[in-house]
Protein backbone atom coordinates (compact mmCIF):
# COMPACT_ATOMS: atom_id res chain seq x y z
CA UNK A 1 0.00 0.00 0.00
CA UNK A 2 1.62 3.34 -0.60
CA UNK A 3 0.99 7.31 0.44
CA UNK A 4 -2.23 7.81 -1.42
CA UNK A 5 -3.65 4.60 -0.57
CA UNK A 6 -2.93 5.30 3.47
CA UNK A 7 -4.29 8.82 2.98
CA UNK A 8 -7.48 7.39 1.27
CA UNK A 9 -8.01 4.91 3.90
CA UNK A 10 -7.67 7.49 6.63
CA UNK A 11 -9.94 10.09 4.94
CA UNK A 12 -12.74 6.68 4.41
CA UNK A 13 -11.98 5.93 8.86
CA UNK A 14 -12.63 9.56 9.13
CA UNK A 15 -15.81 10.08 7.13
CA UNK A 16 -14.90 12.59 4.87
CA UNK A 17 -14.88 12.56 1.24
CA UNK A 18 -12.29 14.14 -0.87
CA UNK A 19 -13.35 17.81 -1.10
CA UNK A 20 -13.92 17.87 2.51
CA UNK A 21 -10.34 16.40 3.43
CA UNK A 22 -9.06 19.03 0.77
CA UNK A 23 -10.93 22.30 2.10
CA UNK A 24 -9.79 20.94 5.74
CA UNK A 25 -6.00 21.17 4.62
CA UNK A 26 -6.87 24.30 2.00
CA UNK A 27 -5.61 22.38 -1.25
CA UNK A 28 -8.14 22.02 -4.50
CA UNK A 29 -10.49 18.76 -4.78
CA UNK A 30 -8.24 17.81 -8.10
CA UNK A 31 -4.79 17.89 -5.26
CA UNK A 32 -6.53 15.67 -3.35
CA UNK A 33 -7.39 13.08 -5.44
CA UNK A 34 -4.07 13.44 -6.88
CA UNK A 35 -2.51 12.97 -3.58
CA UNK A 36 -4.94 9.31 -3.19
CA UNK A 37 -4.02 8.21 -7.13
CA UNK A 38 -0.63 8.62 -5.85
CA UNK A 39 0.43 10.94 -8.78
CA UNK A 40 2.03 13.71 -6.05
CA UNK A 41 2.57 13.84 -2.76
CA UNK A 42 1.26 15.94 0.01
CA UNK A 43 3.39 18.49 1.70
CA UNK A 44 4.20 19.16 5.59
CA UNK A 45 1.73 22.05 5.44
CA UNK A 46 -1.01 19.89 4.15
CA UNK A 47 -0.20 16.81 6.59
CA UNK A 48 -0.10 19.22 9.71
CA UNK A 49 -3.98 20.55 8.66
CA UNK A 50 -4.96 16.95 7.89
CA UNK A 51 -3.62 15.86 11.37
CA UNK A 52 -5.71 18.14 13.02
CA UNK A 53 -8.98 16.42 12.18
CA UNK A 54 -7.48 12.73 13.02
CA UNK A 55 -5.40 11.76 10.02
CA UNK A 56 -2.78 9.31 11.40
CA UNK A 57 -0.13 11.31 9.73
CA UNK A 58 3.08 8.53 10.55
CA UNK A 59 0.46 5.76 9.27
CA UNK A 60 -0.05 7.47 5.87
CA UNK A 61 3.50 8.05 5.19
CA UNK A 62 4.74 5.07 7.01
CA UNK A 63 2.48 2.17 7.05
CA UNK A 64 2.95 2.17 10.63
CA UNK A 65 0.43 2.96 13.12
CA UNK A 66 1.70 3.87 16.40
CA UNK A 67 -0.67 2.28 19.55
CA UNK A 68 -2.47 4.15 21.38
CA UNK A 69 -1.58 4.58 25.29
CA UNK A 70 -3.97 3.07 27.56
CA UNK A 71 -4.59 6.12 29.39
CA UNK A 72 -5.52 8.18 26.48
CA UNK A 73 -8.55 5.88 26.27
CA UNK A 74 -12.22 6.98 27.80
CA UNK A 75 -13.34 4.52 30.37
CA UNK A 76 -16.04 3.32 27.14
CA UNK A 77 -13.11 2.32 24.87
CA UNK A 78 -11.28 0.11 27.33
CA UNK A 79 -14.57 -1.21 28.28
CA UNK A 80 -15.10 -1.80 24.44
CA UNK A 81 -11.63 -3.75 24.22
CA UNK A 82 -11.91 -5.86 26.85
CA UNK A 83 -15.38 -6.81 25.78
CA UNK A 84 -13.85 -7.29 22.28
CA UNK A 85 -10.96 -9.80 23.66
CA UNK A 86 -14.08 -11.90 24.64
CA UNK A 87 -15.81 -11.87 20.68
CA UNK A 88 -15.37 -14.94 18.45
CA UNK A 89 -14.07 -13.58 14.95
CA UNK A 90 -16.87 -13.48 13.05
CA UNK A 91 -18.80 -12.06 15.78
CA UNK A 92 -16.11 -8.97 16.37
CA UNK A 93 -16.26 -8.65 12.19
CA UNK A 94 -19.57 -7.92 12.40
CA UNK A 95 -18.99 -5.37 15.26
CA UNK A 96 -16.26 -3.61 13.59
CA UNK A 97 -18.85 -3.03 10.61
CA UNK A 98 -21.41 -1.97 12.71
CA UNK A 99 -19.33 0.55 14.51
CA UNK A 100 -17.74 1.22 11.24
CA UNK A 101 -21.59 2.32 9.60
CA UNK A 102 -22.05 4.26 13.42
CA UNK A 103 -19.14 6.19 12.39
CA UNK A 104 -19.56 6.73 8.74
CA UNK A 105 -23.18 8.17 9.57
CA UNK A 106 -22.38 10.62 12.27
CA UNK A 107 -21.90 14.04 11.83
CA UNK A 108 -18.15 15.23 10.99
CA UNK A 109 -15.98 16.09 14.26
CA UNK A 110 -15.06 19.28 14.15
Amino acid sequence: MNIGERLREERVRLGYNQAELAAIAGVAKTSQFNYEKGERSPDAAYLAAVAEKGVDVLYVVTGVRQPVNADELSPEAVELLRLAQKIDGSDLAILVRTASAFLNSSPKHN
